[in-house]
């Protein structure tokens, strides 16, 4: 298996699979390079893109740092997550030759919970990070097998994802400004993958990360897809992968209909406006329908919308102690999930220009709806007037990045080190299942 990074380095590392009497199908591959695994998968043509058109961002991690692939480079901090059942766990680590914080997934190629559908999207995940390099695309600085585990070593987001900043601090959504520099940044990588030719598939709040200097970068790349077939850009896809109905209320009504029109990349922007929705009401849109009725809703061109003084009823209203409500989906949006914080969501009003945002995005027909570059050019992004990260730091203050090691527990002697406990019982809880 090579060693994948994203960035600069790109060593080849030999594998010792573990001693078991059947290997997995991970490992079983591991003589050949990971970015060769999905070859359904294949780069598009150059003929398709143009270097005047498809220009990345500088990437801020991208340096002469080699990232070692051996474990005795890292040093285990604290375990911040888990994911596929208990199967993969990410550690909060330093890079011990540098210093330098980072986030390390490990993931146990012997677990039960793992399938083969399982182990082929690690794969994927690894050669989309390795085939796109992009600022806004968060990178790896190095993959490799150590004993049964794989370890993914990437940059350490201390801020989080947007959902994460929503649950702890923002319980009734992101101010406008702020929402504004992030979806640039966001629409910067989708417009970046859509002239790749490939459709990410999966645009949602734990999929936006933002670093501790203010970079947001999108993640989820192992259910992206190519719109290229043997050198051509096809119309529109017709594959459909299985996603658990948590992620439906994301999925444009093309891409649930499932029928012989298919979708294409216009499904990143549908799923654009619903992580608006989610990151200015708090609340995902359809999330606590039935996932039929949210496919009914959604055929039926229901559109979610921002809660705001201009979409909600007067507080005095008898809706506002009505119980239920509907996810921000249509005219009784009541308040059960919305009163969690003294700020009401009807005591603030969103800008013209971010309510047609977010009407654009949200149209039924994926047709009608702007492709990225167009949306770049929206006059709701004319409020960001310096670089998305220099903002965000202001805009998220007094929040800190968790790599603050002065907000960090310490011992009588001012020790860090001899408090990892302590640390774990912080912020830094394992989750019921972390999405990746």
């Amino acid at each position: 298996m090579s060693v994948l990074c994203s960035c600069v380095s790109r060593a080849r590392v030999g594998i010792s699979p573990p001693d078991t009497a059947q290997a997995s199908p991970l490992q079983s591959a591991s003589t050949v390079p990971l970015a060769q695994a999905e070859p359904e998968h294949t780069s598009p043509s150059p003929v398709l893109l143009s270097p005047s058109e498809v220009i990345p961002v500088s990437c801020p991690w991208c340096s002469m740092t080699d990232y070692q692939p051996e474990p005795q480079y890292y040093h285990i901090i604290a375990r911040i997550a888990v994911a596929c059942k208990g199967a993969t766990s990410v550690f909060l680590a330093k890079h011990r030759p540098t210093d330098t914080f980072v986030s390390i997934r490990r993931t146990n190629l012997d677990h039960f919970h793992l399938n083969y559908d399982i182990y082929t999207g690690l794969q994927h995940e690894i050669h989309m990070t390795r085939l796109f390099h992009h600022g806004h695309i968060l990178p790896y600085h190095c993959t490799f097998v150590s004993s049964n585990e794989l370890w993914v070593v990437a940059p350490f987001m201390s801020f989080g994802s947007c959902r994460d900043l929503i649950n702890s601090h923002f319980t009734d959504g992101l101010g406008e400004t702020t929402i504004a520099c992030i979806l640039r940044d966001v629409l910067l990588a989708l417009d970046y993958i859509h002239k790749m030719g490939y459709v990410h598939r999966s645009v949602k709040g734990t999929h936006i990360l933002i670093s501790e200097r203010g970079q947001v970068c999108l993640t989820g790349l192992r259910h992206s897809i190519s719109m290229v077939l043997n050198g051509e850009r096809v119309g529109s896809l017709h594959e459909y992968h299985c996603n658990s109905i948590s992620t439906l209320p994301w999925f444009s009504p093309e891409l649930l209909e499932q029928n012989l029109v298919g979708y294409d990349t216009s499904t990143d922007i549908y799923s654009l406006g619903i992580t608006a929705c989610e990151l200015a009401n708090g609340i995902v849109p359809f999330s606590d329908m039935p996932a039929t009725q949210m496919l009914l809703e959604k055929l039926n061109g229901t559109m979610p919308r921002l809660l705001d003084a201009t979409t909600l009823p007067n507080a005095d209203d008898d809706v506002l102690t009505s119980a239920g409500g509907d996810s921000g989906i249509g005219g009784s949006m009541a308040t059960s999930s919305m009163m969690r914080s003294e700020q009401l969501p009807y005591q603030r009003v969103f800008s013209p220009a971010f309510h047609e945002f977010v009407f654009l995005c949200l149209q039924r027909d994926p047709a009608d709806r702007p492709t990225a570059s167009q949306l770049l050019t929206h006059s709701f992004f004319k409020q960001v007037r310096r670089k998305s990260a220099e903002n965000l730091i202001e805009l998220l203050y007094p929040i800190k990045p968790l790599t603050e090691t002065s907000q960090w527990p310490k011992d009588a002697d001012g020790s860090i080190e001899n408090n990892i406990a302590k640390i774990e019982e912080m912020d830094l809880k394992d989750e019921e299942e972390w999405d990746f």
